[in-house]
């Protein structure tokens, strides 16, 4: 990362919801995958993060829900350190995460896993089905449906339910649209502008970089776990160089 992003970041992010401050991580020790990564988001913000494979997007993402080690640096809630924090203490912390794979439980009907979205405070269970049914109706009609007999799009919605319940502040999402046809990425998105509009924060990792930054308020490009450029969605999706090393034909589409 360059100092002039670095200290970007520093002067814009001094009242973010959720800021994550010079992160090195990794899975194994001596292998970093984050070198320096930076990230913040402000209350009710839609923040997406791009970049080749094996850029660290999803690293950056399970950094900041404590299911990858940070070496060094810090995660801050609210100006709470949070840096390493178990998963389930932050979702306690009004943080939820929607993993890109194995993300339902597909021997348990839909509202199974909705109640498993719960699991920490049941009482919270009527009001939160209702709320989330608002958001995702399909899943209040078809309740006692298995998921594991839900299409990818289907279960999808069920997994970002499943994350609502809570009613968090920010949610994590990895890939929502990973392997899904365009139609139901599509409507992927559509549900991410939903779930924004109701004031929840959101963090979404995308393969799909052009049509992640036609949603985002703005938007981080990550190359070799470090932020190569960040800016607004349309000041990236416009930008000729993020075109040329990042976007290619996907922009002009």
């Amino acid at each position: 990362m360059t100092t002039d992003l670095h200290q970007e970041h520093i002067d814009n992010s001094a009242k973010a919801l959720i800021k994550a401050d010079n992160l090195i991580a990794g899975y194994f020790p001596g292998v970093p995958i984050l070198n320096g990564s930076d990230l913040y988001a402000n209350e009710g913000e839609l923040i997406g993060i791009i970049g080749p494979n094996g850029a660290g997007k999803s690293t950056l993402l399970k950094a900041l829900f404590g299911l990858v080690k940070v070496w060094s640096g810090e995660v801050t809630l609210r100006g709470e350190n949070i840096t390493n924090m178990r998963a389930d203490e932050l979702v306690t912390r009004s943080i939820g995460f929607v993993p890109q794979n194995n993300n339902v439980f597909p021997s348990l009907t839909i509202e199974e896993n909705l109640e498993m979205g719960c699991y920490q405070d049941p009482s919270k269970f009527v009001d939160s089905f209702e709320r989330v049914s608002s958001l995702f109706p399909a899943l209040k009609d078809r309740r006692k449906q298995k998921a594991g007999s839900l299409s990818g799009g289907e279960r999808q919605m069920v997994a970002m339910g499943r994350a609502l319940m809570m009613n968090p502040s920010v949610i994590l999402l990895d890939e929502p649209s990973a392997g899904l046809s365009p139609a139901l990425q599509d409507e992927v998105f559509i549900r991410v502008k939903d779930i924004n509009k109701t004031g929840v924060t959101v963090i979404i990792v995308e393969q799909n970089a052009a049509r992640c930054l036609q949603i985002v308020d703005r938007g981080y490009v990550l190359d070799q776990g470090q932020n190569a450029y960040t800016g607004t969605g349309r000041s990236l999706a416009n930008d000729p160089k993020v075109i040329e090393l990042y976007l290619g034909t996907l922009a002009k589409s």
